[in-house]
């Protein structure tokens, strides 16, 4: 048996060689299905061995699909090109692949831990992070909405020691611009299904997500990120429902529609 990787891309050679790093060794076969890279991805991408397809971009869980249907392997990992294994989790991936361990189960969640702005946040809401990930071949689907997508199996499912690393953001800057582009994806999708925010959503949920992140998943205990981290998933929200509601109360009288972006609900 084998294990094959996909990874979908667009610039990221900053973070996909300790991506393809961590799997090397461990795959046999790295797919990479890249939107139009400007960057050296791809030239990095096939210097690590990968088969690299090029594919306009249609969306995080269509993207995913559509590398899921070049994996030739038993087992089949899928990784964000900003995640990478440690070395206990390769061992334990390994032994799923081997036969040595995982029985019957047709996928394995993994426990992704998150890195910002330095340093590992292991509250907030952000750890654990239990992901299903590692699936049999022809076991695995994703489903959800832009920008966020989630591989369902079809049969029971475990979960493997060790961690999968993730750095998120690079920068603050970084945070605040997918925060915004998140939000535009997201309430287009609402604001064309019907949907509207109503304005004691915008008002209450936003600090209900600081306290919930905060307070009481002890947000506090990650220092000054973790007040940082719970400020942000509050914007998030804040964002969502307020460019929903401008959506659906457009200045004038030329109709609704998201004009730079809408938002959803929590």
């Amino acid at each position: 048996m084998g294990l094959s990787v996909c990874i979908i891309t667009r610039n990221e050679e900053d973070d996909l060689p300790r991506c393809l790093a961590s799997v090397l060794g461990l795959a046999t076969q790295i797919v990479v299905v890249d939107s139009h890279s400007t960057d050296r991805t791809v030239e990095i991408a096939r210097a690590a061995g990968a088969e690299v397809i090029a594919r306009d971009f249609s969306g995080m869980a269509s993207q995913k699909a559509f590398a899921l249907t070049h994996a030739r392997e038993d087992w089949v990992l899928n990784l964000d090109a900003d995640e990478w294994l440690d070395d206990e989790l390769r061992t334990a991936i390994a032994d799923v692949v081997s036969g040595v361990a995982g029985g019957n189960l047709v996928g394995h969640e993994l426990n992704r831990r998150n890195e910002y702005l330095g340093a590992w946040i292991e509250h907030c809401g952000w750890s654990p992070e239990w992901r299903l990930r590692l699936v049999r071949r022809g076991h695995g689907r994703f489903e959800g909405r832009d920008p966020h997508d989630r591989l369902v199996a079809d049969g029971p499912v475990g979960r493997l020691a060790g961690r999968m690393c993730h750095r998120p953001y690079a920068s603050l800057a970084e945070h605040v611009q997918k925060v915004n582009s998140y939000t535009d994806t997201m309430a287009a999708q609402r604001f064309a299904a019907g949907e509207s925010a109503t304005f004691g959503r915008l008002l209450l949920r936003p600090p209900a997500r600081f306290l919930r992140m905060y307070l009481w998943q002890s947000g506090w205990r990650d220092g000054w990120r973790g007040l940082v981290v719970s400020g942000m998933g509050a914007f998030y929200v804040f964002l969502r429902y307020a460019k929903l509601r401008a959506a659906d109360r457009p200045a004038g009288k030329g109709g609704g529609g998201p004009a730079g972006g809408v938002s959803t609900g929590d």
